[in-house]
């Protein structure tokens, strides 16, 4: 609605123009999509260590001015940003161990007692992969490595059983 159409008794601040109307729309379209962007972000990144994807509120429920609303979408913009700079020094450093791992495989003695983490690898569960000789000292002396994989769990803490009504109730 454009003001020189309003009836005379009506108020210019109750109708926005239509520009306003159409830059609100356009800037909730972009605030939506950057918000699946960072829902994406925080999904890929879950398994190991969750993305940080939070944005400051703008003080409660209300209706967001156009100001408030561009401040909204360059927050989730930069937020976007410095959460997919996250996801992709953490894929650098998986894709790392993983080549180091390949090539412990390929040429354990190179890797005498290098030890690699499956998170360090980006896969879920604990353990490592480790270079160690083959039958201790003799094999150490003679050269015989090989990949060892433990499972570097630690042991649960045994606890009392539970009672019978916590199980089944009274």
């Amino acid at each position: 609605m454009v003001y020189d159409q309003l009836p005379l008794d009506a108020s210019p601040a109750l109708a926005p123009p239509v520009e306003e109307d159409a830059a609100r729309r356009a800037l909730r379209g972009q605030i939506a999509r950057l918000e699946r962007l960072l829902a994406d972000a925080l999904v890929t990144g879950f398994p190991t260590d969750a993305v940080d994807v939070t944005v400051a509120g703008r003080g409660g429920p209300r209706l967001l001015r156009l100001g408030d609303l561009e401040a909204l979408r360059d927050d989730l913009a930069a937020q976007l940003q410095s959460a997919r700079g996250t996801l992709t020094a953490r894929a650098e450093r998986q894709q790392a161990a993983r080549t180091l791992l390949e090539s412990m495989i390929a040429e354990p003695r190179r890797y005498r007692f290098l030890k690699v983490a499956r998170a360090d690898m980006g896969v879920p569960g604990c353990g490592s992969y480790e270079v160690r000789p083959r039958l201790g000292l003799v094999g150490m002396l003679m050269g015989w490595w090989h990949i060892k994989l433990s499972s570097g769990c630690p042991l649960a803490a045994r606890g009392e059983p539970a009672s019978y009504s916590v199980l089944h109730g009274p």
